[in-house]
């Protein structure tokens, strides 16, 4: 956040104090972007004396909002919190007060700053005073140290600093304790946690919004997996890469990663990263431009030497059923016949109408690891190509004719749909190297059963080519986790 440097001092004396200094700062977050904030120090009360000691401290920001508009924010922090005016100076839950707003001097009936009591004010000069000794009060040619100095002392009571970091204590870790039962876990980790990532192209910038799985292998002698620092780490790497570029999802997941590997102490951390991206493209007969979403996956897996990645996508299609199809042409032969057609006359027929059958939703998966550099376009392309037709998510009645006659011209089985992506890849990529990982899914949504139907195969480049040229079997298949296992030595 851009905007004007502010400090504001912050103060409790009622209730849980600690409490309501992490609370009010959260609050704060909404329209000051917080940079730095001193230690906890408690104080005596000033003015009004017969009342609970204060925490306070202080705070430097940024903001967009002008002095007056920030003002009225504070309040309505205070207000939010409990804060009632029956006392000047007398006990509260919370007590906001603008120190300085960037070099600005101003007074109005609602607000003075610099604020006009900061050089008597001991509990808010030392805090102050720890976070900004060098800065110059505006309009009066002192430093905060300076002034902090002058005092001497002479403020309303003794200063103690209680805390030199805001937070709320939680006693033993236990994740750090070993474990009752001594077993290492393949993986434990957190789901779901969602994102807006930018990935910075050659022409602009591009915004996803994703979903993140994040997890680690952890040995015997370790209880468990500290969750709250998943979400730390993404928010921290999230925050690096908005100032650096990051090509790809994929690299993306590899750099949290290896955060997560060295924040969990762990042998070997997995993310996987989904995300929505869009890509234009033209209904066929019109050529209508329409935007089309698809998911794109990035994958790793890191060690304390190595990192791995994969790149996905995931994009969905029309899926017309075979089996059905081939019914419905046998019965309609049978009717030919028996309405007099000759046997070469029904073929005939059968050739050129298109035939019924039972459309299903597709949902195709291709996921590549190798180090060469693999064109999220190109899978979807490719995932696309291997279903009975592409849909799309607005047509005209040319368009949609089109794509329900394209349909049922190319009937396909999920397995069929999961064997063509594996040979497009091929066909398209020859020169990927043999160790390359590949992982094809297809997901049919089925309309006439309760049921869905799905296919998969995953392998290396070698054994998916061997079987394509030898006509043989290759067994076992290479799975992800396998493949992983030896990309980072841990076969």
């Amino acid at each position: 956040m851009n905007g004007e440097s502010v400090y504001i001092a912050l103060g409790s004396n009622l209730g849980d104090r600690r409490a309501n200094l992490i609370d009010a700062i959260s609050q704060l977050r909404q329209q000051v972007a917080v940079e730095q904030v001193s230690s906890v120090y408690e104080t005596e009360p000033a003015y009004v004396t017969d009342q609970p000691r204060f925490y306070n401290m202080v705070l430097r920001g940024r903001t967009q909002l002008q002095p007056d508009e920030l003002l009225r924010f504070l309040k309505s922090i205070e207000r939010r919190m409990g804060r009632q005016r029956l006392v000047r100076y007398g006990p509260r839950p919370i007590d906001l007060d603008i120190l300085t707003y960037g070099e600005r001097q101003m007074e109005t009936p609602d607000l003075v700053i610099p604020h006009p009591r900061i050089a008597e004010r001991d509990f808010v000069l030392a805090p102050f005073a720890e976070i900004a000794p060098d800065l110059i009060l505006p309009g009066t040619g002192h430093s905060i140290a300076g002034l902090w100095r002058r005092l001497n002392g002479g403020g309303y009571g003794q200063v103690v600093q209680v805390m030199q970091k805001l937070t709320v204590p939680v006693g033993r870790d236990l994740q750090a304790e070993r474990p009752p039962v001594h077993l290492g876990l393949t993986q434990a980790g957190v789901s779901g946690i969602k994102r807006i990532v930018r990935l910075i192209g050659e022409e602009r910038d591009d915004l996803f919004y994703a979903e993140m799985d994040l997890s680690v292998e952890l040995g015997p002698e370790q209880k468990g997996a500290h969750l709250s620092r998943f979400n730390d780490t993404v928010a921290e790497i999230i925050d690096q890469i908005s100032n650096e570029r990051a090509p790809t999802l994929e690299v993306l997941a590899g750099r949290v990663a290896q955060e997560v590997l060295t924040e969990q102490h762990a042998l070997r951390s997995d993310v996987r990263i989904r995300a929505k991206f869009p890509q234009e493209r033209y209904a066929p007969v019109t050529g209508k431009l329409t935007q089309e979403i698809y998911t794109l996956i990035g994958i790793a897996a890191a060690t304390r030497e190595r990192v791995v990645h994969l790149v996905g996508v995931e994009a969905e299609g029309t899926m017309a059923s075979p089996s059905a199809q081939t019914m419905i042409a046998d019965q309609a032969h049978e009717q030919l016949l028996e309405a007099g057609f000759s046997p070469e006359q029904a073929a005939r027929v059968l050739e050129i109408v298109p035939l019924a059958t039972h459309n299903q939703r597709g949902c195709g998966t291709l996921v590549v690891g190798t180090d060469q550099p693999i064109r999220a376009q190109d899978l979807v392309h490719i995932v696309e190509g291997a279903m009975s037709s592409e849909n799309y998510d607005l047509l005209k009645r040319p368009d949609e004719l089109f794509v329900v006659a394209k349909a049922h011209r190319h009937p396909r089985f999920v397995e069929d749909a999961v064997r063509e992506m594996i040979l497009g890849l091929i066909e398209l990529y020859p020169n990927l190297p043999d160790d390359t990982f590949v992982l094809a899914r297809q997901l049919n949504i089925e309309t006439i059963h309760k049921h869905d139907v799905y296919a998969e195969r995953t392998g290396v480049l070698a054994e998916l080519r061997h079987e394509l040229a030898n006509n043989s079997h290759v067994t076992p298949h290479t799975t992800l986790d396998l493949w992983l296992r030896a990309q980072l030595g841990l076969a």
